[in-house]
């Protein structure tokens, strides 16, 4: 199953990309992706809060995946 991966903010300078195409073995929970997505890319956990959208709505842990889907990475912003 393959996604699709958009990283915004701090996200992108610790993955070094801003987009990258993903690839699951099945279908999984938003909670799971996150575990997979820190055990791919363990400079992801010292980042302690993130929100998850998923093709372009905001996502819940319980959310599942589908072939296909635009997943972001939104970290915490602040304004000045």
């Amino acid at each position: 199953m393959n996604i699709q991966i958009l990283f915004f903010g701090i996200t992108t300078d610790l993955i070094g990309n801003s987009k990258i195409n993903f690839s699951l073995e099945k279908a999984i929970s938003v909670n799971d992706f996150k575990t997979k997505l820190k055990e791919v890319y363990p400079q992801l956990q010292n980042l302690d809060s993130y929100a998850i959208a998923v093709n372009e709505n905001y996502a819940d842990n319980n959310l599942i995946l589908s072939e296909n889907d635009v997943v972001a990475i939104i970290p915490p912003v602040s304004g000045g």
